[in-house]
């Protein structure tokens, strides 16, 4: 067997359903499926969803506050007041910032941005930047991507006499901000047809009210924005997505030109793929270290040098964001694993001084990808005494509602069910742990702790061709409430498989099933290869796509996790580098000799612990190897003693590599006539010096002298002859018996079978041999091996 990284869960599909929509709308049943799991069940939203001409644009007045905050807005550009955008530091916030910026330009207002740093400011508005503000002059401010849990800050504005509209789409508190508008597409007042909107969204629906039609020239912006901060990329967020990506491969904005290009990215290729692990990390890289305003430059910036420089500029700031990740990780997933066992931790909750905040979260999703717990990672500063943290969840526990339950030790705080931020004072983390531990006891069950793959659908080897992968493509931009589909492809075998690229860590298959066959490639799964024993049967999940190369389009599966469901047999049968491949057995070994003088001609003292030592039958049958992984290290000395073995549990894999320091089946076993023609030498000689001339006899028959002596042996037990000194002298009266008789012909015909069965036959000779045994009932005592 081989287990899966994961739980997989295979969405299930109403077949009525999925045959409607493949004959309304002439698509595979594959196609029918995925859009029947993202709860497109009717022609009309199918299409809609596959082939409308992205106009769903809703009315931005829908939006309560907007009439208000437009009003505010048009009365500021008629009176040249300056307005000041208070955005956020992240992909979202920059990008929403710069869509504040452009439409208010374009529209002649007086307008600057203003983005908190990270590391002296913290999150969302704070009083000393309204001040400045004030001081500053600015009568209006505009939040974008944040503002909705400011509600001191609110109050400190509306003090200074500055008019606050909020933009934002983070979770509203119990408690909102008292503004001159707030426009959220989860107002608890309002009723927006779409509530999922990103802060870049929600900015674009402000620009299109300002506009008094949609900006298109925005979408781009729009769509880094939304695909970005994985928001549901369905609804408008699709519309965004979807034409926003289309802008961005005609996009001659100087910043994004050079980002490309520093990437060789072809612009044309861009996709949700593109923004989510080029641009947005980079972006995402300023904000972390620094101030973010060089990262709403490159997006705004006009003048193609500029663009250059910025790009340069931020692409050497995400390496050195990806130093200090990796440093960051090594020294939590040690802090882990030394004071927070998994066992009484349900949520994981470490801090350290002076660990980078603006980078915490990237380690946040790290561990929760090792660990598989809510994490909170904590940067403390030990002047303030106050730490600053990122949060990311599992499945089943909604961070944003425990957090919410813990309010009075988070000063600040917000975010989403799966992922948060937070301050708090440092004298408060244990108690934060404790709770948050508590309500994660009563929430979560040990399954919950078990990462899940969630899969669209099964689909037999034989239905994967070009043209349904083709048909796949219109599901596109894939993200949040969209995401790649993801397929299971059970039971199928493999006609090759093999580790490929410099290093071998990458696994490449050839599955195979009846006249069908597919490619697939696994990237960091080379180790697998060692783990697949030949003639297995697979289960793979992973993403369907189409591989170009030298213009032929072919099907490929991108796998991401693989298990095989029954017993297998790896085959060492004459490896050298035995200890070398002992390493590589899994742990919950067993570790099998025959005899005990195996364990020093092998050197296998390190393995002591794991070493089960069988001489009889009954020490074979109380031996466990139910799901075990055994290792047959040495030849049996009978066939009971493997099938008394494997009456006691079915084992998940087996490795036989059969030791044996003198083989027995390539020296003869002599016929019938041999012994018939020395016997009869015997009666003519009466006695004969072995000592003296036994070589010369072999050599004069053509036998070898291990023949000679054997079967000089077996007339001994017979009690055929004598043997005194080497001198063998014949019994003249002895009785007619069979060779069976003699132990020593016994048990030369006995290993000579074992041998043949074990060590010399074929792979799959061997296999079906021990699957016949494993297949007897457990209970039943086996005693025959043919």
């Amino acid at each position: 067997m081989l287990k899966s990284k994961t739980r997989w869960i295979v969405r299930q599909t109403d077949e009525e359903m999925r045959d409607q929509l493949c004959e309304k709308l002439a698509i595979s049943p594959l196609l029918a499926s995925l859009l029947i799991n993202r709860g497109l069940t009717d022609e009309e939203s199918a299409r809609h969803f596959l082939f409308d001409k992205d106009n769903n644009f809703h009315d931005p007045f829908l939006l309560k506050g907007m009439v208000e905050a437009v009003n505010r807005i048009q009365t500021a550009i008629e009176n040249e007041e300056p307005i000041l955008i208070f955005g956020d530091y992240d992909a979202d916030g920059v990008s929403s910032t710069s869509v504040m910026m452009t439409a208010l330009q374009d529209l002649g207002a007086n307008v600057e941005f203003y983005i908190p740093n990270r590391f002296t400011e913290g999150y969302g508005p704070n009083e000393g930047a309204f001040r400045w503000a004030h001081d500053s002059g600015f009568r209006l401010i505009i939040t974008v991507d944040t503002g909705i849990a400011a509600v001191k800050e609110a109050r400190i504005a509306k003090e200074l006499g500055i008019d606050l509209i909020i933009t934002d789409h983070h979770e509203p508190g119990p408690e909102l901000p008292e503004a001159l508008a707030i426009i959220h597409p989860k107002h608890p007042e309002g009723d927006y047809p779409f509530a999922y909107l990103a802060g870049v969204g929600v900015a674009f629906k402000v620009a299109h009210a300002l506009y008094g039609h949609v900006p298109e020239h925005l979408l781009d912006l729009a769509a880094i924005g939304t695909i970005a901060d994985l928001v549901p990329l369905t609804g408008e967020n699709r519309t965004i997505a979807k034409a926003g990506l289309k802008k961005l491969q005609q996009t001659t904005r100087p910043g994004i030109e050079a980002l490309c290009k520093l990437t060789a990215t072809k612009k044309e290729a861009i996709n949700e793929e593109t923004v989510g692990f080029m641009i947005a990390p980079r972006i995402n890289a300023v904000g972390r270290l620094s101030d973010a305003d060089p990262a709403v430059e490159l997006l705004l910036t006009q003048e193609k040098e500029m663009g250059q420089h910025l790009a340069k500029e931020i692409d050497a700031m995400n390496k050195e964001r990806q130093t200090i990740v990796n440093d960051i990780t090594v020294e939590a997933l040690a802090m882990v694993e030394e004071h927070y066992p998994l066992e009484q931790y349900p949520v994981l909750v470490i801090g350290k001084e002076n660990w980078n905040p603006g980078v915490i979260g990237i380690v946040a999703s790290r561990l929760v990808e090792k660990f598989y717990r809510p994490t909170i990672v904590l940067s403390f500063d030990p002047e303030t005494k106050m730490a600053k943290g990122s949060a990311r969840s599992i499945a089943g526990y909604d961070l944003f509602k425990n957090l919410s339950t813990c309010r009075e030790l988070l000063p600040h705080f917000g975010g989403h069910p799966m992922a948060a931020g937070m301050t708090l004072e440092i004298a408060d983390v244990d108690e934060l742990r404790s709770r948050l531990c508590q309500l994660a006891k009563e929430q979560l069950t040990a399954e919950d702790f078990i990462p899940v793959t969630e899969l669209d659908l099964a689909v037999p080897l034989t239905e994967v061709d070009l043209a349904v992968v083709e048909q796949l493509e219109s599901l596109a931009p894939y993200g949040m409430a969209n995401p790649k589909p993801k397929v299971l492809i059970e039971e199928v075998g493999l006609s090759s498989m093999r580790k490929i690229g410099s290093d071998k860590t990458h696994l490449k298959l050839q599955l195979e099933d009846q006249a069908a066959s597919l490619d697939s490639i696994g990237f960091g799964l080379g180790h697998y290869a060692d783990h697949i024993a030949p003639l297995s049967k697979v289960s793979v999940i992973g993403e369907l796509s189409i591989n170009e190369w030298n213009n032929i389009r072919k099907p490929q599966l991108f796998l991401q996790d693989l298990r095989v469901d029954t017993w297998q047999l790896f085959d060492a049968r004459g490896h050298r580098q035995f200890e070398k491949g002992l390493e590589q057995v899994p742990q919950d070994r067993v570790l099998i000799v025959f005899k005990k003088e195996t364990i020093t001609e092998l050197n296998l003292g390190r393995w002591q612990t794991e070493i089960v030592e069988i001489t009889e039958i009954e020490e074979a049958k109380r031996v466990t190897i139910d799901q075990k992984n055994i290792v047959l290290i040495d030849m049996p000395p009978s066939i009971e003693l493997i099938e008394a073995l494997f009456t006691n549990g079915r084992p998940e894999r087996i490795y036989v590599h059969f030791h044996q320091k003198d083989s027995h089946f390539f020296s003869t076993l002599p016929t019938r006539d041999h012994f018939k023609w020395f016997y009869a030498f015997l009666m003519k000689r009466k006695s004969f010096d072995l000592k003296r001339h036994g070589n010369e006899l072999a050599k004069y028959r053509g036998w070898s002298r291990e023949t000679i002596d054997f079967m000089s042996k077996v007339f001994s037990e017979l009690e055929f002859v004598t043997i005194n000194n080497g001198m063998i002298e014949l019994h003249s009266a002895a009785a007619k018996r069979s060779l069976t008789d003699s132990p020593s012909y016994q048990n030369k015909k006995m290993q000579l079978e074992l041998e043949n069965k074990l060590l010399y036959s074929s792979y799959q000779e061997l296999r079906d041999w021990l699957e016949e045994r494993l297949s007897v009932d457990n209970k039943e005592e086996v005693n025959t091996w043919i």
